[in-house]
């Protein structure tokens, strides 16, 4: 019975539970039933370490880019915060300055128009007259049509153009480089009878002696001028101690005996630039028709639009100007009376 008790599960076990028995005997292997563990395979240091460099590199581009859009981002905060700290202190009289300084620009440039051979200037000109063949327009009131015919034999293959500007005069004999020179006739040795047939140089010299007048619009910069330097005597943004102790931002208004001499200086300027830009406008259109009718089929004329442009927006730029000269001393009176 010791022995069937001995053999029988103990308490607790399952049924059927069977112990490993040792095997006996000697040189037996202690561990024999023991299943082998699998070694672990061997890991490729070479592409661990690359994959590790890979990622890497990605965190420091990520990085880099995040530091670099937040620096960006960091200075435009700056610019902005600059900007606008400036913004308080633009006064009224600071961007009619501004319009001024455009203007006395725009009227400088167009002065220097066909001046020099520097460029963009020989763009900016008055009158335009270059050769260009095209068919004859004929008309009911030409004595002698057949002159027109005579005239383009006598013109032949020239590509000559002459422009005009008010103190100057641009040539371009054969399509290429600008000669330009205030000197018409050291224009004309430049250049042989094949090349200009018709004296295209005279008729341009002609125009800028005769005819363009550019002491209105000098007169004009120069009331401009003084009008800026009288804007830049008004008073600005300060801070003034009131009654309290209490440090505040005041703006005083300017003296109203500078303010009535301003308005009126840009007033005269802006009649000058009027009459200047008109008649400039006037005098061009009627010279190109009259010259490129003279030369029927054979000469074709334009006016400069740069120039026209130039004249006309500093003309607006003056009279808004004067409108808002007007307003400040119409509204500092208001004010004075209601005080």
């Amino acid at each position: 019975m010791a022995s069937a008790a001995s053999s029988g599960p103990k308490p607790g076990e399952p049924s059927g539970f069977q112990p490993l028995k040792p095997p006996r005997g000697p040189g037996a292997p202690l561990f024999a039933n023991v299943t082998p563990v699998a070694r672990p395979t061997q890991v490729n240091t070479t592409s661990a370490f690359s994959t590790l460099q890979e990622i890497a590199t990605m965190a420091s581009g990520t990085h880099t880019t995040s530091s670099s859009s937040s620096s960006t981002r960091i200075i435009a905060r700056k610019f902005h915060l600059g900007w606008h700290r400036f913004v308080p202190f633009l006064g009224y009289h600071h961007v009619l300055m501004i319009l001024i300084v455009v203007a006395i620009i725009l009227l400088s440039l167009l002065l220097a128009g066909c001046s020099s051979s520097s460029p963009l200037i020989p763009g900016i000109f008055l009158l335009s007259i270059y050769y260009r063949g095209y068919e004859a327009h004929p008309d009911t009131a030409q004595v002698d049509y057949s002159f027109y015919g005579a005239l383009e034999n006598f013109a032949g293959n020239a590509q000559l153009q002459a422009r005009v500007g008010y103190f100057g005069i641009c040539v371009n004999p054969d399509g290429g480089s600008w000669l330009c020179s205030n000197n018409a006739t050291a224009l004309a040795k430049e250049v042989s009878v094949d090349q200009d047939p018709l004296n295209l140089i005279w008729l341009a010299a002609q125009f800028k002696d005769m005819i363009v007048f550019p002491y209105l619009i000098i007169i004009a910069i120069i009331f401009a001028f003084i009008c800026l330097l009288l804007l830049a005597t008004f008073p600005g943004w300060h801070e003034e101690e009131d009654s309290e102790g209490s440090e505040r931002e005041v703006k005083p208004f300017p003296s109203r005996p500078v303010s009535q001499i301003a308005l009126a200086i840009i007033f005269i300027s802006s009649i000058f630039v009027l009459v200047s830009v008109l008649w400039q406008h006037t005098a061009s259109v009627a010279a190109s028709v009259i010259a490129q009718d003279f030369g029927n089929g054979v000469v074709k004329s334009g006016v400069g639009s740069s120039a026209m442009v130039m004249g006309w927006f500093s003309f607006t730029l003056l009279i808004i100007v004067t409108i808002g000269l007007l307003v400040m001393i119409l509204s500092i009176r208001v004010l004075s009376s209601m005080v």
